[in-house]
C-alpha cells in the first residue's frame, strides 16, 4: 500500500506544528490509563505490546518502563525518527500503515487517543480492525481508545485561538458528513499555514457493527481512563476491549 503523503494525516502528523499545538496534553492521565488497562488485562510480565499509531512514542516508552516488550508503529516518519532515540532491547519503533497486519503476533495491541477513523474510505476502518485481529496472539487483547462522539459533538467549541510557543493557532470545529472537522490556521516566520483534522464520528454502534463483520468479540467498554462504565451521553471516552 502506497504511503499516502497527500492525505491530511500523513502531512499534519509529520509536521512539527502538530507537536507544538498538542504539547500540553495530559500525559499523567495517560499513564494512569496505561497502569489501569494493563492491570485489567492481567498481561504477563513479558507481554509483547504493539502501540499502534504511537506518534513520538510517549506511551510506548512508559509501557516499556512498566517492563513490557513494546513495538511502537506510526505512519509518520518524523515521529518514528524521534521515538527511535529511546529504543532499547525491549522497545522498538517502525514506520507502519495500520491497515496492514504485522508478521509478528502481539499479546496486546493498543490504539490510543482517537487514532482511528482518519481514512477517506470507510472500508479502511474494517481493514484496520481485521489487521489488528490478525496481529494478535490466540489469547491476545486489543484496546481502542476513541472519543465519545456524542459527548464531543455536544461540547464542541466552534472557534478558539490557542497560543503555544508564540504561535497563534486559530481553530474552527464543526460536524459535516458524519465527520468531526478541525480547521487549523496560523502564521509562523511570515508564512501562512492551514491544516485540517478530519475524524469519522464513529459511535459504539458503528464499532459493534464493524467488529461483528470482522468476527471480533467485544469484551468490555469503558467511559474514561479510570475504567469507569461507559455512558453514551456523559462519558468523555469510548474505550473498547476486544479479542
Amino acid at each position: 500500500m502506497q504511503k499516502e503523503k497527500n492525505t491530511w494525516f500523513a502531512s499534519w502528523f509529520d509536521s512539527p506544528y502538530y507537536h507544538i499545538l498538542y504539547k500540553d496534553r495530559d500525559y499523567a492521565e495517560a499513564q494512569v490509563f496505561m497502569d489501569n488497562i494493563t492491570q485489567y488485562l492481567n498481561l504477563p510480565d513479558d507481554a509483547k505490546i504493539l502501540d499502534l499509531a504511537c506518534g513520538k512514542g510517549r506511551h510506548s516508552i512508559y509501557l516499556n518502563e512498566l517492563g513490557y516488550d513494546v513495538t511502537g508503529a506510526d505512519l509518520s516518519e518524523n515521529s518514528i525518527k524521534e521515538a527511535s532515540k529511546h529504543s532499547n532491547d525491549k522497545l522498538h519503533f517502525e514506520v507502519h500503515d495500520m491497515r496492514i497486519p504485522f508478521e509478528q503476533k502481539f499479546d496486546a495491541i493498543f490504539n490510543l487517543f482517537t487514532s482511528f477513523g482518519y481514512f477517506e474510505n470507510d472500508a479502511d476502518n474494517l481493514t484496520t480492525l481485521k489487521a489488528i485481529q490478525e496481529s494478535l496472539t490466540e489469547y491476545g487483547f486489543a484496546v481502542i481508545d476513541f472519543m465519545n462522539v456524542q459527548h464531543v459533538i455536544e461540547n464542541l467549541v466552534p472557534e478558539e485561538v490557542k497560543t503555544v510557543d508564540g504561535i497563534d493557532f486559530h481553530i474552527k470545529r464543526y460536524v459535516i458528513d458524519n465527520h468531526i472537522i478541525k480547521e487549523i490556521d496560523f502564521e509562523d516566520k511570515g508564512e501562512k499555514f492551514h491544516f485540517t483534522e478530519k475524524v469519522q464520528a464513529l459511535t459504539l454502534q458503528n464499532f459493534e457493527e464493524m467488529m461483528e463483520e470482522a468476527g471480533i468479540y467485544l469484551l468490555d467498554t469503558f467511559g474514561d481512563y479510570k475504567l469507569k462504565k461507559f455512558y453514551k451521553n456523559e462519558s468523555e471516552r469510548l474505550i473498547m476491549v476486544f479479542k
